[in-house]
């Protein structure tokens, strides 16, 4: 037969892109010779060799020390990326029927464990800054208001730093949620950086939270699928935890994912801490450049915006006067082979980790330049991206599991959504199962089909339709 994917990543390889994009790793064989290890090190539960699913020797010490890297009081390596380790420490901490507060724009795999776990929600919302028009921090105020409100809500579960590198007051949310006696998981996807530097925003287990989970391979030097699931305090049932974690973990762990979470891991502790504090140096030294070019702006916080706790500056979020990011990313990568981690309608993500080279950094710089300089006006409406406030007709797992049918986007509105509708990326959904389609929200959808945002959830060839329930 023939091998399509084999046949594009090959030429992906070929074309050898300059990456601003997760993995951490940027593509490059580093810190061991994986090529020289696969397939041999691919291998199942042998005789020394431990059991991921019940480690009781070199598996355990490993994660003892990854423990001891990340200042945790235990860690479990994930083989199913954040989203599985997000659904072992939501089922953790909760039973089924209990009430959770969430942050609404939080990832797919948060709304997937609400299901899975059969979780009621309780939304908490993000500030908007219309000035920027970006999703930035959480009121802690906020998060003390929901659960002054319910008293059956049995856990806090946030974001943080979100998406576009935005930390909220971590430390202040986890004194207030510890304060009324709940558990705080916080999905830290995006921050398994954060603790190895203290030029960075404070990372949430240095804060206190109970449940941390990282995405090692997303900002450190690891594959993709791999995560972490820190513990960090006491009140975590960890014989819960590990019944859990059995539950929802493969039986077939991959060998070659908990080797690179280790290797990752203990390159942290050593080269890899001081390769960081460099290139969150030269990151800053970026960031300036870019600003001093015209038409170009770089998102450097808002001091009127008092959600905005800390900046995770590995997230160069930039925009380009007169051009949406998505035409700005098309542009970056046809005729300058340099992809990037996201763009929307208002901006473009450069997600920079400690194994980007300055060469790659220089050229993004000179690409930015070259379009800021060459490529002519358009025409932008200002628009809010604001997330929608929809109205939530039925329970999201009785929406989940009802009667459904597919019909025509455009005849949609005011029917009540079967499924989930997703801008990707970010993987935050405009729209869960069991919420009523509104005017607004249809329009929004278009605005940003039309933008070319990718829209997961939408069914159809023309991604025109969309599952209700009956």
């Amino acid at each position: 037969m023939k091998t399509p994917v084999l046949d594009a990543l090959k030429k992906l390889m070929e074309d050898k892109p300059t990456s601003f994009h997760v993995p951490g790793h940027k593509g490059r064989n580093s810190l061991i010779e994986w090529g020289k290890l696969i397939p041999q090190l691919d291998i199942t539960e042998l005789e020394g060799t431990d059991n991921l699913l019940d480690p009781r020797g070199i598996i355990k010490e490993s994660q003892d020390l990854a423990a001891k890297a990340f200042g945790a009081r235990a860690s479990f390596y994930g083989v199913n990326g954040s989203t599985g380790s997000n659904y072992v420490a939501m089922a953790a901490i909760t039973e089924p029927g209990d009430k959770v507060l969430i942050q609404r724009n939080s990832h797919k795999s948060i709304y997937n464990g609400l299901i899975l776990n059969r979780l009621k929600p309780v939304y908490l919302y993000p500030n908007y800054n219309e000035k920027f028009h970006l999703l930035t921090g959480i009121d802690p105020k906020e998060v003390e208001r929901k659960l002054k409100e319910d008293p059956d809500i049995k856990a806090v579960i946030i974001t943080n730093p979100n998406y576009y590198g935005i930390c909220s007051d971590i430390e202040e949310i986890t004194r207030i949620v510890h304060k009324y006696g709940r558990l705080l998981m916080v999905d830290e996807a995006h921050g398994a950086h954060l603790v190895f530097s203290d030029k960075s925003a404070k990372s949430a287990l240095e804060a206190g939270a109970d449940l941390v989970i990282h995405s090692t391979h997303k900002t450190l030097p690891s594959f993709t699928q791999t995560s972490i699931l820190h513990v960090g305090s006491h009140r975590v049932d960890l014989n819960k935890l590990r019944d859990r974690y059995s539950l929802f973990t493969t039986t077939s762990p991959s060998y070659l994912f908990t080797l690179s979470n280790e290797i990752a891991t203990a390159y942290m502790v050593g080269e890899g801490r001081e390769r960081l504090a460099k290139t969150l140096d030269h990151i800053q030294d970026v960031i300036e450049e870019l600003k001093q070019i015209p038409r170009v702006s770089v998102f450097t916080g808002d001091d009127e915006d008092k959600t905005i706790h800390d900046l995770d500056i590995t997230k160069i979020l930039f925009k380009i006067g007169g051009l949406t990011g998505s035409r700005v990313d098309r542009l970056l990568a046809e005729k300058y082979n340099i992809r990037l981690e996201m763009a929307d309608y208002y901006y473009c993500l450069a997600l920079s980790s400690l194994m980007n080279e300055k060469e790659d950094f220089e050229k993004l710089i000179l690409a930015i330049k070259d379009i800021a300089k060459n490529e002519p006006y358009g025409d932008l409406n200002m628009v809010s991206v604001n997330m929608p406030n929809p109205k939530i007709r039925m329970d999201l797992v009785d929406a989940y599991y009802a009667k459904k049918e597919i019909i025509d986007l455009k005849d949609s509105i005011g029917r009540i959504s079967g499924s989930f509708i997703i801008p990707y990326p970010p993987g935050i959904p405009l729209l869960a199962a069991g919420e009523e389609m509104t005017e607004e929200l249809y329009e929004h959808i278009i605005f940003l089909r039309e933008n070319n945002i990718e829209i997961v959830g939408l069914m159809g060839y023309n991604k025109d339709q969309i599952v209700v329930i009956e």
